[in-house]
Order: structure tokens, then sequence, then C-alpha cells
């Protein structure tokens, strides 16, 4: 049985509902729990709970935050309990999915979302500004980075940064005032080889090249969340639509681990079978190795095998 959590406080994240339960679904899990914050005299908005319904969630509760990963991971209102928990959330839903992983299953523990750009003289600054724009709408805590080799582009995308964020809607506009306050870089490399070192000490969640020679930074980029790659793409495309999944890791986690996919939601087990003859150079082998590590009581499960 799977949890799916659908973020609904600030945006009404219905793309989640899809990366999350569809997922699951087409990885054939047999029970899947879908569950999204309620909004005052409203309830779940209604887009969601169509697209939960959509992509195949077998109950849906009208809860949100810590109470709801405890309801997914308990079994709570007659429904099984997970055996993993995945969807983004706040820092609460982090916080709980983390203190649950060890006997239930996690996707990741995400921090807020992430997202840095690569670009060259060749990349035009009003789109790279509003791709900067696009991901700092995502709230105050949430970094967005430029690194380029080219000063005038840098300086471009400096100025319009600020203007393009005021013609946004309220509270839009100031969620993105604040990440770039907060967060916003815009970082002068020296080369393609200076750029690409700084994406992967940087680790992004979501990494856009706006640059010549795809090809290569394809070939070259090695840690990331998400690569997108030309300006025709955008990571917008990806949170929402484009296919590969928008549960990414963050926090400098793309070290280690690659996004949701069906992969998470299947095991990998493994099993052996052997004839007397057969089982004679393992047990020989074991019961060595055994002795050398001083568990004489594994030695001796492995000497028997060797009588007769």
């Amino acid at each position: 049985a799977a949890g799916c959590y659908v973020p609904g406080g600030r945006y009404a994240h219905v793309a989640s509902a899809l990366m999350t339960i569809t997922t699951a679904k087409v990885a054939g899990v047999p029970h899947i729990t879908a569950t999204s914050p309620a909004k005052p005299g409203q309830g779940i908005p209604d887009a969601i709970v169509y697209t939960m319904d959509l992509a195949g969630a077998d109950a849906i509760l009208a809860l949100g935050g810590v109470q709801a990963v405890a309801a997914m991971a308990h079994g709570h209102f007659g429904l099984p309990g997970a055996d993993i928990l995945v969807g983004p959330g706040n820092q609460y839903v982090a916080e709980a999915k983390r203190q649950l992983f060890g006997p239930i299953g996690i996707d990741m523990v995400a921090g807020p979302t992430d997202s840095m750009i690569l670009a060259d003289r060749s990349a035009v600054p009003e789109t790279v500004a509003w791709d900067l724009v696009g991901q700092a709408e995502h709230g105050h805590n949430s970094p967005v980075w430029l690194a380029t080799n080219d000063a005038a582009l840098a300086q471009s995308v400096l100025a319009l940064v600020p203007r393009l964020i005021e013609t946004l809607p309220e509270p839009n506009a100031e969620n993105a005032r604040l990440a770039w306050a907060r967060h916003g870089e815009i970082i002068l490399c020296d080369s393609f080889e200076d750029m690409a070192r700084l994406a992967d000490l940087y680790a992004p969640e979501h990494l856009h090249v706006q640059a010549e020679g795809l090809d290569w930074w394809l070939n070259r980029l090695r840690v990331y969340g998400s690569l997108f790659l030309g300006a025709e793409t955008t990571v917008a495309f990806g949170d929402k639509c484009a296919g590969p999944n928008h549960v990414l890791p963050t926090s400098g986690a793309a070290r280690y681990t690659g996004g949701l996919s069906v992969h998470k939601f299947l095991k990998t087990v493994t099993w052996q079978r052997a004839t007397a003859e057969g089982a004679r150079p393992v047990a020989e082998a074991a019961a060595r190795i055994s002795r050398l590590e001083g568990m004489e009581g594994h030695a001796r499960t492995a000497d028997i095998r060797l009588r007769g």
C-alpha cells in the first residue's frame, strides 16, 4: 500500500497528484491512498480531487500536514497502513516522513525546491530571467542560481529579474521577491568547465542548460535531479507535464539519488537453491570466512553441509 501526499497550501499542486499516484499505479501498487489539505469552506480543490481520481487513487482523504502523514502511515479510517509514503510537502510533512522512515519507506527527505541555470552568450536574457523568476515563485526558501561565462548576460539578468517579479500577481510576487533577495545568486565563471564543476558542487534539483554544445553538457554533467537541455524546454515542463517526475532530490541529495519513479515502488529480492554437490565449495568458503570473522556458529552451519 502506498500513501501519496499532494500539497495544497500556497498553491493547488494538481501536477503532484499526477506525479505520485500515477507512478504508484503504473508500478502495480494494489492500494493507493491520496491526501491533500482541505481549504476552509471548500474542501480539497476540485481540480486536485478530479486528478487524484483520474490518476487511480483508491481512497482520498481531505487532510493535510503531519496528521495526513500519520493517517496514511498507520492506516486510519479503515484503510491499509502505507508501506511507503511519497510526495512533496512543507517542512513539517518532510520531518514526519523522516521520523517514520525505517519501518515505512519514503521517496526521499525533501527540502525546499531549487533550480540552477547554466547559460552563455547565446542565451536570451529575458528567457533566463523568467526561468529564474518562475522557480523563485515557489517561496521564500527556494534558491535559484545562474552560472554564466558572459558578463553582459549576467548584468542583463540581474537588472531584469526584479522588474519581472513585480509583474506577477500577489502573493506570487512576494514569494519570488523573498526567494531572490535571500537565495538568488548569479555566478560569473571563466569557462564551460568551471560552470559544470559549479553545478556538480551545488547538486541542483533542477539543472537547465541554455548554452551552445548541448551534447557536451549532457555528457559532462553528472550531479542533478533532472536536466533540461536548451531554451526550448523549461523546468515548468518537467514540473507539470513533460513526462519525467517532478518529485526530485533537493538540498544536494542529487549527489546520490535521482527522482521518484516506478522503481521506488518495486523491490529487488534474492533467492538461492543448491544441490548437495554444488553446495560443497560454497560451504568450504563460508566456513573459512566465518572462522576468520570469529563466528564459529556460522562456520558449523556450513560444516554440516560438508558431511556425507
